[in-house]
């Protein structure tokens, strides 16, 4: 049975952030199609991308699928939760969910913004010493 509620939240939530469902399919390694049809309730998401969604919003995983985010009165209330200090992020080749601290995503920021030289030296210090690691 298709959950209306949570297509409307994931609707909501996408809007209310100002994100593209391209960029949200590309951060889930899906097709744009994909995404449309979890915000259309024709098809409905795995777990385990309902829970990198909660987390990507913030958001229970209680009120991401029954509550009415759109509604702060309508949230359940149920279970409170925390805000999760990690960031949740998908490899894109082998579907794996990773967890983040705020400080490895300060440095995944930062050397997004590095020249690629500075970059292939970064690179290359991080592998001379994961090697003495092993």
């Amino acid at each position: 049975m298709p959950n209306v509620q949570l297509a409307n939240n994931l609707k909501y939530l996408r809007r209310q952030r100002e994100l593209s469902q391209d960029y949200l399919s590309e951060l889930l390694n899906i097709s744009r199609q994909a995404y449309s049809n979890y915000e259309t309730s024709r098809r409905t998401p795995d777990l385990d991308t309902l829970l990198f969604l909660s987390g990507f919003y913030q958001v229970g995983l209680n009120d991401l699928v029954l509550g009415n985010l759109s509604n702060p009165s309508d949230i359940s209330g149920i279970l409170t939760e925390e805000p999760v200090p990690y960031t949740y992020t998908m490899h894109k080749k082998t579907g794996n969910t990773f967890y983040l601290t705020d400080e490895e995503m300060d440095v995944i920021t930062r050397f997004r913004t590095l020249s690629e030289g500075d970059k292939k030296i970064v690179t290359s210090f991080l592998i001379a010493n994961a090697r003495h690691l092993d």
